[in-house]
């Protein structure tokens, strides 16, 4: 069994104690380890709709359907904002997903994985959301607990102290007393289209079909019957280091760490790679025109990479794309464009809004500090950004005054 260690923190403590022609040395080790808390699937499943609202405390992937906003917890689930008055976003529920990290919505449906599985929720209600279908297995790479009948739902923090002199393994003082179990739970929709994802979203919809992408593969789901998406087949891209996907018209746009990779998706269940643009090993979310490529490479684990840049890339010939120019930043991570504007998120820089009006001389309008952004979607005039203090709304309607309007802060 595989266990998260977030820390560790050793003592060393030498009590020496004098004896007839030889000295005994006996070492204290400190450790704090989390140990997972585990439910059944069955009572996971069971709890898998909409409750009262909770805190934001550690936002991630973010789409945008109608005046709603369905925002990830990471690994825990997601939060469903009404933005409907963007001064005042309201927290109005949760629903608890453990493991989750990504979603898409399709109509009066959400789609979001639960560690290997896929979940399908019917949200035409948002103050009632229930899950009306589930797909086993089809993100084998989320694999998580080897125990399939139990999911892992928190993580309690233990702290403990060994004597070296006892050769007690670390291995069993993690999994000493087995895992703790829990009782109980915790914890708009409406129209018939895709909403709009984020850029550092793994799934997307065009065509009737819900994409996914991991690192070597890329799934096709017929969603004709929205409530009950099936599984069409697996495509290899040739890399094993996808990390994105964004849809842009007939073509399908997938970021990895070595480069981008375009998927022609004229028949939607048979996507052809039409055509693929190299750079140095980075972490690269991508968002497209009809023109230009905006690719964002940052350094960071798991990313390799000393390059924190925006490549231009024009994609006029689609299956020969090239780099037009490249613009440092301190760390990039998602980013949006609307019409000739360009939203950044620059990781602990903060949110860049560019004026890309001439991508050969691409200029910073306005920088929002005090903020660590990590994705952003820019829509009628409201740019929607994730930062690990919160979800912030920043009206750009005017320009000349581009302001925060709202926002959610994150529970610390």
């Amino acid at each position: 069994m595989r266990i998260k260690i977030f820390s560790v923190l050793t003592l060393a403590i030498v009590l020496s104690a004098v004896l007839p022609g030889c000295f005994r040395d006996v070492v204290l080790e400190k450790y704090s380890f989390y140990r997972p808390v585990y439910r059944t699937k069955a009572e996971v499943r069971a709890d898998i709709k909409s409750a009262l609202p909770q805190p934001v405390r550690n936002p991630g992937k973010l789409f945008v359907k109608g005046n709603y906003i369905f925002l990830n917890d990471v690994e825990k689930g997601v939060h469903v904002i009404d933005y409907s008055n963007p001064a005042q976003p309201t927290n109005i529920a949760f629903i608890a997903i453990p493991g989750n990290v990504d979603l898409a919505v399709n109509g009066n449906h959400l789609y979001a994985d639960q560690y290997t599985d896929l979940v399908t929720l019917d949200i035409s209600n948002p103050l009632n959301v229930v899950a009306v279908n589930f797909d086993d297995k089809v993100f084998p790479q989320r694999h998580f607990p080897p125990d399939t009948n139990m999911v892992v739902v928190d993580w309690i923090k233990v702290d403990t102290t060994i004597r070296r002199t006892d050769r007690v393994s670390m291995e069993k003082v993690l999994f000493s007393g087995g895992p703790l179990t829990s009782a109980g739970g915790g914890g708009g929709g409406g129209g018939g289209s895709a909403g709009v994802a984020g850029s550092m979203a793994r799934f997307a919809l065009m065509n009737d079909r819900l994409y996914t992408v991991s690192e070597f593969e890329l799934k096709v789901f017929n969603t004709v019957n929205s409530a009950d998406p099936s599984f069409v087949k697996q495509v290899f891209p040739g890399a094993g280091d996808i990390e994105t996907i964004y849809p842009f018209k007939d073509k399908l746009f997938l970021g990895s760490r070595s480069g981008m990779h375009i998927f022609n998706v004229t028949s939607p269940d048979n996507p052809v790679k039409t055509g693929m643009f190299s750079h140095a090993r980075a972490c690269d979310p991508v968002v497209v025109d009809d023109n230009y490529a905006y690719v964002t490479l940052r350094s960071g684990t798991p990313c390799m990479s000393q390059n924190n840049q925006m490549d231009i890339v024009n994609i006029t010939n689609i299956s020969a794309p090239t780099l037009l120019k490249t613009y440092q930043f301190t760390n990039p991570h998602g980013l949006s464009k609307d019409g000739d504007h360009i939203f950044l998120c620059d990781g602990t820089a903060g949110l860049k809004v560019l004026n890309a009006q001439n991508v050969n001389n691409i200029t910073t309008l306005k920088t929002f500090t005090g903020m660590e952004t990590f994705d952003v979607i820019a829509m009628n005039n409201i740019a929607i950004t994730v930062a690990k203090e919160g979800l912030f709304l920043i009206d750009y309607s005017n320009l000349s005054d581009i302001k925060i309007k709202g926002q959610i802060l994150t529970a610390r």
